[in-house]
């Protein structure tokens, strides 16, 4: 039985960004009402009415992960430690997007899968063995007639954009060799409480993952995890290392004890920590329209910094238009010129010479917070400061 718990009202397509000609003919957004909920049978989170995959990955799908150096770095990082322990002949990546990860195998043991056709070229360019299609058992069979059983199966931020999720795991199932390793990274849902970013729910985002809903889930599927690495990406991810059942050969490591203990001590698996957690997210809107609105009374300007799906959810739920924030700035080429769906805010491509001219950036890629602080340490020591709504609502001044 699947309990709502949140509401954060109409949204968009959190990456259905609009152009000129999309304002000029008044273009109608798809809105759909973003709730959560939570099963309480399996303990999985989700959303609770869902887009078609069709209409959210399209052939002008905007992401790219190579545009994050943090991410760059961990692909890079990973990709090392799978050669050096495991020995892959063969890997294969759901949701390989524009080759980031996969870059780092040798084309003659890698296989990709992206469904968005304007992505998917890149690595095809690249000589990459390229499946551009949504992750099924047909696309399953498909690729084991062609090549042999893949030793990995990798994805990063996919597989919970997936409804189906049954349909996932058995055609995983059916293409991993028999010793074969999955090993999927996607936001952590313990995470997600405790920082309240209730921004990681989106329409892409179908699930947030935590231990406890993943191990009951995929058990149905022969499947165990039998390692977690905790990451920073993405305001705090895990990495489940994944395993036959029946593979005796590979020991549970103690950090899935670890992690469970973590999640069962936050209280994941009960419905009343939910309902605490939706308090929770009220209260983080009333605090930052608070400051927006402190801000603007003072006749200050405001910009957006990294102009991200996950702030078209914080944006559309607490009402915060093109009247608050005069444009978003953003490296995306795929971004660049274009408005931020529901809201209607100006995306501009990012230039120093435009951040030193405010004094208040909206911190939209919160979670490479890090990253920008490192590469805007000029414009935070001559008193530019930035707002956040992670873990709450504030100024960041240094």
């Amino acid at each position: 039985m699947i309990k709502k718990f949140l509401n954060l009202g109409k949204q968009p397509l959190a990456n259905n960004y609009l152009t000129k000609n999309d304002l000029k003919r008044k273009k109608k957004q798809i809105f759909y009402t973003l709730e959560v909920g939570f099963n309480t049978s399996n303990k999985l989170v989700s959303i609770t009415n869902t887009v078609s995959s069709k209409k959210m990955f399209a052939n002008d799908y905007p992401y790219r992960s190579s545009m994050s150096k943090t991410i760059i770095t961990s692909f890079k990082k990973l990709a090392k430690k799978i050669v050096n322990q495991y020995h892959p002949n063969l890997i294969l990546e759901i949701g390989s997007n524009d080759g980031s990860f996969i870059k780092n195998f040798n084309k003659k043991k890698s296989i990709c899968v992206e469904p968005c056709g304007d992505v998917a070229k890149t690595t095809k360019k690249l000589g990459y063995q390229t499946y551009s299609d949504f992750w099924n058992l047909k696309l399953a069979r498909k690729i084991k007639k062609k090549n042999k059983n893949v030793d990995i199966v990798y994805s990063a931020n996919t597989l919970s954009h997936i409804l189906d999720l049954k349909s996932v795991f058995k055609s995983i199932s059916y293409i991993l060799s028999k010793n074969g390793i999955l090993i999927i990274e996607d936001p952590s849902l313990l995470e997600c409480l405790k920082k309240t970013s209730y921004d990681q729910f989106y329409n892409e985002h179908i699930y947030v993952f935590s231990l406890c809903g993943i191990k009951n889930f995929i058990k149905k599927f022969g499947f165990e995890v039998f390692k977690i690495e905790t990451l920073n990406i993405h305001g705090g991810s895990l990495r489940f290392y994944i395993k036959r059942i029946k593979n005796k050969e590979i020991k549970i490591n103690n950090s899935v004890k670890i992690q469970l203990k973590k999640e069962l001590k936050f209280g994941l698996h009960k419905f009343s920590t939910y309902i605490k957690y939706k308090k929770k997210v009220e209260k983080s809107k009333k605090g930052l329209q608070r400051i927006f609105k402190m801000i603007k009374n003072q006749n200050n300007k405001i910009i957006g910094y990294g102009a991200t799906a996950k702030s078209v959810t914080v944006l559309n739920y607490c009402g915060i238009k093109n009247d608050t924030i005069d444009y978003f700035m953003d490296t995306t080429p795929g971004k660049i010129g274009k408005y931020m769906p529901g809201t209607y805010i100006y995306i501009k491509g990012y230039k120093k010479t435009l951040i030193k001219k405010n004094k208040y950036c909206y911190l939209g890629a919160w979670n490479f917070k890090n990253e920008i602080f490192k590469k805007e340490k000029n414009f935070i020591k001559n008193g530019g400061k930035f707002i956040t709504h992670v873990p709450f609502p504030r100024i960041i001044k240094n």
